[in-house]
């Protein structure tokens, strides 16, 4: 159990990659903060990760509440002194449309989730996991980034600069302990898939339990890339 006795933090762990990830953390002993804004989704996390032997706290979190993802850092040190591992995976597909016809409102949400709520993560988080004896950070991304697609703009380009403002995080560290990298799982069955392609065989996509193990690999004290993409599972 290599994570034992370190504090994860997780955010979109009601489903999908994210509550994959938690369970797999925990299983490695990690105590998880699984965060996401439906309580019911985290208790059903909550239960895996006990079935399996693990602990958690439940953290339900709007991403677009500054306000909370602000104090988010100062509560992870008041309650546990301290934060080992984050994996920034939430994220929002907002209307599959064309450029000129997305909405302000959809803007806005996809902007919130995916790039301001990480900025604000690093912000808030970003103290503890440097003063780690072996900080790692993960952001989840899409290979859309790489692959753009019509009708994809606002999920596309909101990713990208997560990216790059994740991987200028990781220059910006470059000669300290933390590790900041990114985790590409290709395709994975999830919900948000599934919104964007109702009618495909989620056969064809992998499940969320066969990325998890890649990214929590990444998570570990002997992880020692840094500033990288890194394909995990069927995208290897």
């Amino acid at each position: 159990m290599p994570l034992t006795g370190q504090i994860a933090l997780v955010t979109g762990a009601s489903r999908g990659i994210g509550a994959a990830v938690a369970i797999e953390l925990a299983r490695r002993g990690a105590h998880v903060v699984i965060t996401a804004r439906t309580q019911g989704g985290l208790e059903e996390t909550d239960d895996a990760i006990r079935a399996g032997g693990g602990a958690a706290t439940l953290l339900p979190l709007d991403l677009m509440d500054g306000a909370a993802l602000d104090a988010l850092g100062p509560s992870m040190l008041e309650r546990f002194r301290r934060l080992d591992i984050m994996v920034a995976n939430a994220g929002s597909l907002g209307t599959l449309t064309p450029v000129p016809h997305i909405l302000p409102d959809d803007w806005a949400d996809v902007v919130g989730v995916n790039i301001s709520a990480n900025w604000r993560l690093i912000r808030s988080c970003g103290p503890l996991l440097l003063a780690a004896e072996a900080g790692r950070a993960v952001f989840v991304t899409s290979g859309i980034v790489r692959r753009p697609h019509a009708y994809w703009g606002a999920y596309g380009a909101t990713k990208a600069a997560m990216e790059h403002l994740a991987l200028v995080w990781a220059e910006e560290t470059r000669t300290m302990r933390l590790r900041v990298n990114i985790a590409d799982p290709g395709p994975v069955a999830t919900r948000l898939r599934a919104r964007a392609f109702p009618g495909e065989d989620p056969r064809h996509a992998a499940p969320p339990a066969e990325v998890a193990p890649g990214i929590a690999d990444m998570c570990e004290p002997t992880e020692t890339r840094h500033g990288e993409v890194v394909k995990v599972g069927r995208s290897k």
